[in-house]
């Protein structure tokens, strides 16, 4: 019988709204390997200046695609980054977008000590489901799941959810 290649998830969502979080421990739990895309382009050098305004770096997204190309061809990774619309498609089988209530929400990204501006406009970008709506218009109807990512119970929830699709898609595969 051939090797099944492992699947490839995303998991997407406003700064704060807990993917870390739930990345690590579905890796754990799906033996996947785990890609912070904000800690892959800091350690190999994918970043294109800092952006004062939103202090934020500038990611350079053609060496990011071009490092990962192989490692996503491969299958068996879980991606995490706030945004999506720059993936090829083809890349995932699963779309998992957390969101959060606002308040919670601004909590965190207080606690992090956003600056007013970019606290704002994350605030904004989950009040209107920015990433949401990205991730719909990226991909596959089929494949794009919204999962909550407020409390302990909805980190345990997603992952079961997750692992769930999980158990689906191997019995696709097979």
């Amino acid at each position: 019988m051939p090797d099944i290649k492992l699947p490839n998830i995303l998991v997407t969502g406003t700064p704060g709204v807990g993917k870390s979080h739930l990345c690590a421990k579905l890796s754990e739990d799906l033996k996947l390997k785990y890609h912070d895309i904000s800690a892959v382009a800091k350690d190999q050098g994918f970043v294109d200046g800092h952006d004062d305004e939103y202090d934020c770096p500038i990611l350079d997204e053609d060496k990011l695609l071009d490092y990962l190309e192989p490692i996503m061809s491969a299958g068996g990774n879980i991606v995490e980054y706030h945004s999506c619309d720059f993936f090829p498609e083809r890349w995932f089988d699963a779309v998992f977008v957390v969101t959060c209530n606002n308040t919670i929400l601004h909590d965190r990204l207080t606690e992090r000590n956003y600056n007013p501006k970019k606290l704002q406009s994350n605030i904004e970008c989950e009040i209107f489901q920015t990433i949401l709506e990205e991730a719909r218009d990226s991909y596959d109807e089929d494949i794009v799941f919204e999962i909550k990512g407020e409390t302990e119970k909805d980190c345990q929830d997603s992952v079961k959810k997750v692992k769930e699709w999980y158990k689906s898609w191997k019995r696709r595969s097979n």
